[in-house]
């Protein structure tokens, strides 16, 4: 699969990103960050996540779906388009709304609806799932625990057809999306829910953001931990990064 990381996608693509209101966020985590630390660090996530798909060069734009202004201004400043939760009808309505604002903005473009929680996403793994992608009206890669989904592409003139949350791996398959087969592509399949994802990434590389605030010593509230200051992450979370 190393080659069709080198070379340039069939496809230009926006990526579609909803994100929840900040103090809504990574509930599931607060057994192993703390309360105080759940906003900040899913706005971490979120950056990680958004730069890295912008350093991407099979990506055209971001579209970012939220209704959380800190986190609109802080996505913006990276480079991304940020659109209000209009619909405020839960996560697929929402990436619907993105892709149609993704769609009226460049009708020509392919749309990939991606989870905003990705830490530690690489560049060159998101470029050869979207050049996997590309052969296919539509396509999904599922998440790391098999069950769910992070990210549903659609060639132009397709529509997307979301269907995230809980059993998402099954029903996308059902609706006639291609699973994407690709190894070596970890990073893009790790999003992070639990303690032990956030494990499961630390060990594949923090994004900068992310890194930098679980080392915090008082970043948390419970002396930064997973990570740690000075602990793992720190050191690779230039990894891949733009």
């Amino acid at each position: 699969m190393g080659p069709m990381q080198s070379q340039v996608t069939s496809a230009a693509w926006t990526v579609v990103v909803p994100l929840k209101p900040l103090a809504r966020a990574k509930s599931r985590l607060a057994a192993s960050v703390g309360d105080a630390a759940l906003p900040g660090l899913a706005l971490a996530f979120a950056q990680d996540t958004v730069g890295a798909v912008l350093a991407c060069p099979a990506v055209r734009g971001v579209v970012v779906v939220t209704d959380d202004p800190l986190a609109a201004a802080a996505l913006s400043a990276l480079g991304a388009r940020t659109v209000p939760d209009t619909p405020a009808a839960g996560l697929n309505a929402a990436l619907a709304h993105g892709e149609a604002a993704a769609r009226a903005a460049d009708p020509g473009t392919a749309v990939a609806a991606l989870n905003a929680d990705l830490p530690a996403l690489r560049p060159h793994e998101l470029h050869g799932v979207l050049e996997w992608a590309s052969r296919f009206p539509r396509a999904f890669l599922p998440d790391a625990a098999e069950i769910g989904t992070t990210l549903l592409s659609a060639m132009p003139g397709t529509p997307l057809v979301p269907a995230f949350g809980g059993l998402s791996r099954a029903r996308h398959r059902a609706s006639g999306a291609v699973e994407i087969g690709l190894s070596g592509v970890d990073s893009v399949r790790q999003d992070v829910d639990t303690g032990e994802d956030l494990e499961a990434a630390r060990k594949l590389g923090l994004g900068r953001r992310t890194a930098a605030l679980l080392a915090a010593p008082c970043g948390s509230g419970r002396s930064g931990r997973p990570g740690g200051p000075g602990g793992p992450g720190g050191g690779r979370a230039e990894a891949g990064r733009g």
